[in-house]
């Protein structure tokens, strides 16, 4: 009987009614909008988590996972880098010095960073600068600056590139900034027009003998495949009178931000299958004040009011459960073309890529999936539970 039941009203209220269409129409409707909607969320979450993953692994490259600075009256020095390398064998250690320039052209000026490192010790950690150098070896007062400042200042491999500093030297009565002219020996690309502007790489010994500073380090850039576990091993090392910082602590706001902004779009985009939702409690609530007769019969004949709420509830998940199975197939989709196809290009320069990223994570899309079915049952509950009040004395008084 309960088959029966269930069978008989799935096929019958699922049929084309011509006396009432508008029931039909709403289910149409409540399908295309489970199916868009839920298509939208999972392309959205992709996007997102592709920007995301792409936006860390920029950081990543040219912020290193691990930066150790000393505080207080520490110092870094040759033999702190030692102890660190026999301490942690599997690590790799690129100690820096830095200091904020100018760089002079013909006629213009731009801010930037000099960092001066032991660049045998830098190609090991930074894949940019491994890729920049290659074969060539820096030394003296070589410089390798980033591609986007060679193309502004119209550099070329051999051409002199002048630095204003910011210490001073006496001059007669006055003190004027120190400049160094460096000979450009290569650029390179990180991706990020921020970074190919404004960072610069030169042999630490040079830098020192501009800076006037010998034997010190201004910090230590570690490359770690845990980064996450280690920085614990080094902070417990080091002690209190070192700051080990991980790359994530360095651009917290801005990660903060952009799952804040994830989650904002989530919530946001599963309200659109919220508004679909409701086209299935319309057309189920429809169904059950146009048949209110025909269901007081089927329960004066024996039907269980619990086989009658089983029958609508299953209705209304069959509507939403088809639509979610149109929107998954169509979202993947939607992925497979716009991953495999040159449709959408971006500015690499802003980016750091022109293609666009896409990375459906396995949590994003299972709770995808949770919160529209969660959406649809208990849009479904309703409209079940109407149909189970239904009087029957009264139902059949008229017929």
């Amino acid at each position: 009987m309960k088959k029966s039941v269930l069978r008989y009203l799935l096929f019958k209220y699922l049929r084309f009614d011509k006396e009432q269409p508008f029931i039909a129409l709403s289910m149409i409707l409540a399908f295309l909008g489970v199916c868009v909607g839920l298509c939208v969320l999972l392309v959205a979450m992709a996007i997102m988590n592709g920007f995301d993953k792409e936006f860390q692994k920029r950081f990543f490259v040219m912020n290193y996972p691990i930066t150790i600075l000393p505080k207080f009256y520490a110092r870094i020095d040759d033999n702190l880098i030692n102890s660190l390398k026999t301490q942690f064998p599997n690590l790799n250690f690129s100690p820096y010095l830095s200091t904020q320039v100018i760089s002079k052209g013909d006629n213009r000026f731009e801010g930037g960073i000099v960092f001066g490192v032991n660049f045998s010790d830098e190609i090991k950690i930074n894949e940019v600068i491994a890729k920049a150098l290659k074969d060539k070896k820096l030394s003296n007062y070589d410089i390798l600056i980033g591609c986007n400042l060679a193309s502004e200042f119209n550099l070329q491999k051999d051409d002199k590139h002048t630095l204003i500093f910011s210490n001073f030297n006496p001059s007669g009565f006055s003190l004027i900034p120190q400049t160094k002219r460096f000979d450009v020996k290569a650029c390179f690309t990180s991706g990020l027009a921020f970074y190919d502007k404004a960072y610069m790489f030169v042999d630490v010994n040079a830098l020192r003998k501009i800076l006037n500073i010998f034997d010190v380090y201004d910090g230590v850039h570690v490359f770690s495949n845990d980064a996450f576990k280690d920085i614990e091993r080094i902070k417990n090392f080091l002690g209190d009178d070192y700051a080990s910082i991980g790359w994530w602590e360095q651009n917290s706001n801005f990660f903060s931000a952009f799952e804040l902004e994830k989650r904002a779009l989530f919530i946001v985009l599963m309200l659109i299958i919220l508004v679909a939702s409701l086209n299935i409690v319309s057309s189920l609530l429809m169904i059950v004040m146009t048949r209110r007769n025909e269901i007081a019969i089927l329960l004066a004949l024996g039907a269980s009011k619990k086989e009658v709420n089983k029958s609508f509830f299953v209705l209304g998940m069959l509507i939403g459960g088809s639509g979610m199975i149109c929107g998954i197939i169509l979202a993947f989709i939607v992925l497979f073309v716009l991953g495999n196809f040159n449709i959408i290009n971006l500015p690499a320069d802003v980016y750091g890529t022109s293609k666009l990223p896409l990375d459906l994570s396995i949590l994003d899309f299972l709770l995808t999936l949770i919160g529209t079915l969660l959406i649809i049952a208990f849009s479904s509950f309703y409209p079940a539970k109407k149909a189970t009040q239904i009087d029957v004395l009264d139902a059949l008084r008229n017929e």
